[in-house]
């Protein structure tokens, strides 16, 4: 079974690589991003878990603490989770999400929700009890912006 740690500000490079690795092709983010990541995880708007078993980080789930003013109360959103594919069908990515939702019992948030783009995400998500939200649609744009000019002390 894996060890799941919290992954201090300090520590960043290793879950980002990871995620860099498997979301953007081995792109590295932005230093601008870095820095905004840095500051967000320091201010505990955003954690990141790190599974590790015998020193290699196996797996990283991204947890954004977010409020919604509609319904006021908080609740959060599973930004990213990857497990590398040699760990996969382990119990590496149940063992991020139930380490998640430790950390929402602890901050009192009963509400978490997760956006999927594949069916195999779906499937997985759906066998640990969580369910598709009907008739919500996500809509996006994207806008003209240079992030690697952006400050990080937006």
């Amino acid at each position: 079974m894996s060890r799941v740690e919290i992954t201090p500000a300090t520590n960043l490079a290793e879950p980002l690589e990871l995620l860099e690795e498997s979301l953007r092709d081995g792109e590295p983010v932005p230093r601008a991003f870095t820095d905004l990541l840095r500051n967000a995880v320091e201010n505990e708007d955003i954690e990141i878990l790190a599974a590790r078993e015998k020193g290699q980080i196996l797996g990283v789930l991204v947890l954004a603490y977010r409020l919604n003013v509609s319904a006021g109360y908080p609740f959060v959103s599973i930004e990213d989770l990857h497990v590398r594919p040699e760990a996969r069908r382990q119990g590496v990515g149940r063992t991020l999400l139930e380490a998640a939702e430790k950390r929402c019992t602890e901050r009192d948030i009963s509400y978490v929700e997760v956006q999927v783009d594949d069916g195999e995400a779906e499937s997985f998500y759906t066998a640990l009890g969580y369910e598709p939200q009907r008739g919500v649609s996500v809509l996006s744009r994207s806008l003209a912006i240079d992030f690697r000019e952006v400050r990080a002390d937006c």
